[in-house]
């Protein structure tokens, strides 16, 4: 199968890339504007400041603007909101409803091995690099 698929493989990041980027945001946006039926939190605290990083990073994993980086700082928020907030609860994800934190920050890590890769603005803009030709003196 890996074999029929794998020509696939680059589009297949891309649209993994661009669902999570869009989820991530969608949860900044739960906890910041209270999307989905929830309730806003205070900027101030520490599920406002979450959000803020979540809309942020989510955006720049969406498009693919230094999404490596983004990928990165945002697996790291995972893993803290993993340790507050759910593992005190218990041990196992399943137990403590930290599934999704878990995906989160693994799918994100693996991202920024990767990079942003194509369809986002960091191929456009590596591949907008123009090679400027050297003469040779002779």
């Amino acid at each position: 199968m890996e074999k029929f698929l794998a020509p696939f493989a680059p589009y297949a990041y891309a649209i993994m890339r661009i669902i999570l980027g869009l989820l991530f945001v969608s949860h900044g946006g739960q906890k910041l504007f209270g999307w989905f039926g929830s309730q806003p939190v205070p900027l101030g605290s520490l599920f406002g400041v979450a959000g803020i990083i979540e809309i942020v990073l989510g955006l720049l994993i969406t498009i693919g603007l230094c999404a490596g980086y983004a990928a990165f700082i945002a697996s790291g928020e995972m893993a803290v909101a993993y340790f507050i907030g759910h593992f005190p609860k218990s041990f196992w994800p399943h137990e403590n409803e930290g599934e999704l934190a878990v995906l989160f920050c693994f799918t994100l890590l693996y991202m920024a091995t990767q990079g942003a890769g194509i369809w986002s603005v960091d191929a456009a803009r590596a591949n907008a690099a123009v090679e400027i030709p050297v003469r040779k003196l002779s």
